[in-house]
């Protein structure tokens, strides 16, 4: 059972980490770069940012709850490199949540009180500033939770191979 639950500890991790820097260094700039303006890429890595934090928050569940069962079947001397895991997690899943269902939608409402397009909007319009508030925030946010994620891996990557 630990080696099952460890699989899915290391796997809900590496997807959703692989899935940031992904996200951040390959689709982003390439969106950017290749549609014909900046509305369509942004709708391209918008669209796909909603669907790939629902795949985040999927992880995150799966690996709080496989820590938490590693946790309970660990000796206390090493339960608390399952806590660090776990805490750090619970951040991370915190902060996606906090994407998806806080920053995303105002970001989707400033966009509709643009008409659909706030690139249309001079750089002075509060809404285009609320946007770009907005987009840096995420943009910051998603940064965080790569760099606690990465973190995690850390501290995963320190445990023995053998298990206990």
């Amino acid at each position: 059972m630990q080696g099952f639950l460890r699989f899915m500890q290391l796997l809900s991790m590496v997807i959703w980490i692989g899935g940031l820097v992904f996200f951040a260094f390959v689709l982003a700039p390439v969106a950017f770069g290749v549609l014909p303006g900046i509305h369509e890429a942004g709708l391209v890595v918008g669209s796909s940012l909603k669907v790939f934090d629902k795949l985040a928050l999927v992880c995150g569940a799966t690996f709080l709850a496989a820590t938490a069962g590693l946790f309970r079947q660990a000796p206390m001397r090493i339960r608390g490199r399952y806590e660090m895991e776990f805490l750090l997690a619970c951040v991370m899943v915190l902060a996606t949540a906090y994407l998806q269902w806080n920053i995303i939608p105002a970001m989707d409402q400033d966009q509709l009180q643009a008409g659909g397009d706030v690139n249309k909007l001079a750089h002075t319009d509060p809404v285009w500033q609320n946007f770009d508030k907005l987009h840096h925030r995420s943009e910051n946010v998603a940064g965080m939770v790569l760099v606690v994620g990465l973190g995690v891996l850390f501290f995963m990557s320190r445990e023995s191979l053998r298990l206990e």
